[in-house]
């Protein structure tokens, strides 16, 4: 075992969410920031870190593009997901008060999680690069008429107070990540409730995308995301990735997959691995609210 198998790699400065994601699935390994998502997929890619955090997708602010077009270029393997509550907190420097805060920093994404909030309290929202990296210009600045805000987390590696908790003005905000290895973790069939992520091509004629997507129908497969973007800065052709619920060896993911494969090009399976806990509760709660 080398040094690197102990390491996990995330996007951002120490304290983003990425950062509390890798705390929260594997708190036994060290944490490799890096500044880009190209980084992060380097990282492991070249052998300094085993595996690979990714947010994939909010369920206020939709999917993280970036990630979405380089995943399919990447040669690493989706071995698992993790849903990540979002607590965003207003920090300010030791000693200032919520009364005398004037602005906050943030990425663009965590401010406007919190518009009503922050329009509320009467302070200004200042956008920045990311939410870790405004809490640490904020300490260096040390105004106490100007916060961030960011996690929990960035605070105490910052040294910044907390002036107001859940900040957020949804309790429904989660992250999705993706965790990435070098090498695939497939598990067995049958065990749990299992996902199996790809991503395909289709032309852009009449009725592609529904005969693609046939046979998951018809033989009861759930799928859970689809999302297009168009390639090559083209608009004859479109690339999709699509989350299923199922393994690859099973009757019915198999025959859906021999059919997706017949109508579509290119098809590439990125990982099958454990479903998270929250589906199966997000499901219960769907169900509890139709009720």
């Amino acid at each position: 075992m080398t040094a690197a198998d102990n390491i996990i790699a995330f996007q951002g400065r120490p304290g983003a969410y990425s950062h509390l994601a890798c705390r929260e699935v594997h708190p036994e390994m060290e944490v490799l920031p890096c500044v880009s998502f190209e980084d992060v997929f380097a990282a492991v890619e070249g052998g300094q870190a085993r595996l690979a955090m990714l947010p994939i997708e909010n369920s206020l602010a939709g999917r993280v593009a970036d990630v979405h077009h380089l995943m399919p270029h990447s040669s690493l393997h989706i071995v698992g997901e993790h849903f990540q509550r979002v607590n965003h907190h207003l920090l300010g420097v030791p000693g200032a008060t919520l009364e005398g805060l004037k602005s906050a920093h943030s990425h663009v994404q965590a401010l406007g999680q919190c518009r009503a909030a922050l329009r509320d309290l009467g302070i200004q929202p200042i956008s920045h690069t990311d939410t870790a990296g405004a809490a640490q210009d904020i300490a260096g600045r040390g105004d106490p008429e100007q916060g961030a805000v960011a996690s929990a987390l960035a605070g105490e590696i910052y040294g910044l107070d907390v002036l107001t908790a859940d900040l957020e003005d949804a309790e429904h905000n989660h992250t999705r990540f993706l965790i990435l290895a070098r090498e695939a973790q497939v598990p067995q069939p049958g065990s749990g409730l299992l996902m199996t992520s790809m991503v395909f091509r289709v032309r852009s004629v009449p009725a592609a995308l529904y005969k693609a997507m046939g046979g998951f129908a018809t033989n009861g497969v759930n799928l859970t995301k689809l999302e297009s973007y168009m390639l090559d800065g083209t608009f004859s052709a479109a690339q999709f990735y699509a989350d299923a619920e199922g393994h690859p060896e099973e009757r019915s993911m198999k025959l859906a997959l021999e059919e997706l494969d017949f109508f579509a090009r290119e098809v590439r399976i990125l990982g099958t691995y454990p479903a998270h806990p929250y589906r199966e509760e997000a499901q219960r709660l769907a169900v509890d609210e139709e009720d």
